[in-house]
C-alpha cells in the first residue's frame, strides 16, 4: 500500500473530508464510510476534521480547498451525463487525495481518472465495464490506496476503508476508539479480497485464469509448483503466465505468494497459532523465508504483526 500521499495530510488543521453524494442515504456504502468519519471527527474534537457532503450538481459548483474528495454511489445506481462526469472528475482532481466508493469507482474509472492506478470496482459491476474503465488495474480487493488515488468497492468494505483512513490521518488510537463505538472487532485490509470478484469477471472470459486461482485458494498450507497449476488448469507453463500477467499484472508464482502471506496475516490477527505455525500452515517450511517475504509485501515482520493484534 503506498500511503504516502494520504499520511502528508495528518499534517491539515482542520483536514477537510468532502464526500460527494450520489445515492442513497439509508444504502451501506455510504453509511459505512460516512458514519465513522463523522464519528472520529467527534473524537478527535473541534478544529483537527471537518467533514461535509455535497451532491454532485453542488460540488461543482464549489470552488473551496478540499484535501480529501471521494466520489460515493450505491452499485445500483445509474451513472451521470457524460458532461457532468467530466465537470466532477476535474473537480475531484484538483484535491490532493481523492478517489471513488462503489459505483463511483467505475464513473471515475470511465472518465479515465484511474488510468494506471489500481482501483477496487464492486464485483457486481464488472460486467459493466467497457474500453476506457478498463485502462485502471481494476482489483478484486477490498479496496485500494494508490497513491493520491483510492477506490473502495463498497457495501460492508466501506466501514473498512474509513477506518483505515482513520488509521492512516489520525492514529490508532482513535481508530480504536471508533471501532469501540461501532462494535467493530477487526478491519480487514486492502490485501483482503471479494470472494467473487474474480469469478464475476473472468469466468465466462477465462475460466482457466479463474481455475489457476481456484488451485491455489485450495493449496495454501502445501504449495503447488506453477508447472503443476498449469497442468491440472489443462494450459502451458506460458500460457498461465500470459493470463496471469495480462489480467492480473502479475507472474503466478507472485500472486501465489501473495495469497499465502494474506492468508498468514489473517492468521496472525485472528487466531492464536504460533508464529512459526502460521507460517507452517501457509506454505512457509523456513521461518526466515515467511519473515522475510511477510516484511517485503506488508512492510513488518510476522511478530510486529501479532504484538499489533494483542495490544489492540
Amino acid at each position: 500500500m503506498q500511503h504516502l500521499e494520504l499520511s502528508r495530510l495528518a499534517q491539515e488543521a482542520p483536514l477537510r473530508v468532502l464526500l460527494v453524494h450520489a445515492g442513497e442515504p439509508d444504502a451501506l456504502t455510504w453509511s459505512g464510510l460516512v458514519q465513522p468519519l463523522r464519528l472520529a471527527a467527534k473524537v478527535l474534537g473541534p478544529g483537527r476534521l471537518h467533514v461535509d457532503v455535497r451532491s454532485p450538481d453542488k460540488f461543482t459548483a464549489d470552488h473551496r480547498l478540499w484535501h480529501l474528495v471521494l466520489l460515493v454511489a450505491d452499485e445500483s445506481e445509474a451513472g451521470l451525463r457524460p458532461a457532468n462526469l467530466r465537470a466532477l472528475v476535474a473537480r475531484c482532481r484538483a484535491a490532493p487525495v481523492w478517489g471513488g466508493v462503489g459505483a463511483g469507482v467505475l464513473w471515475l474509472a470511465e472518465a479515465g481518472a484511474l488510468n494506471g492506478a489500481r482501483a477496487a470496482l464492486p464485483w457486481s459491476l464488472y460486467p459493466d465495464v467497457d474500453m476506457r474503465a478498463d485502462q485502471a488495474l481494476l482489483s478484486p480487493h477490498l479496496y485500494e490506496i494508490d497513491g493520491a488515488r483510492i477506490t473502495c468497492c463498497g457495501g460492508a468494505a466501506s466501514i473498512d476503508f474509513a477506518l483505515t483512513l482513520v488509521d492512516t490521518l489520525f492514529g490508532a488510537t482513535v481508530q480504536a476508539q471508533v471501532k469501540e463505538i461501532l462494535c467493530v472487532d477487526r478491519v480487514r485490509g486492502p490485501d483482503e479480497r471479494q470472494r467473487v470478484a474474480l469469478q464475476a469477471r473472468f469466468g465466462v472470459l477465462q475460466p482457466k485464469l479463474t481455475e489457476a486461482v481456484t488451485l491455489m485458494e485450495a493449496n495454501i498450507e502445501e504449495p503447488l509448483s506453477t508447472d503443476d497449476i498449469a497442468q491440472l488448469a489443462g494450459v502451458s507453463r506460458r500460457q498461465l503466465e500470459r493470463l496471469f500477467k495480462q489480467y492480473l499484472g502479475s507472474l503466478p508464482s507472485r500472486y501465489y505468494l501473495e495469497l499465502r502471506l494474506q492468508r498468514a496475516r489473517q492468521l496472525l490477527r485472528d487466531t492464536n497459532h504460533s508464529i512459526v505455525q502460521v507460517g507452517l500452515m501457509c506454505g512457509f517450511s523456513s521461518g526466515s523465508h515467511f519473515s522475510t517475504a511477510f516484511g517485503a509485501l506488508f512492510g513488518n515482520t510476522p511478530r510486529e504483526e501479532r504484538q499489533r493484534k494483542l495490544s489492540q
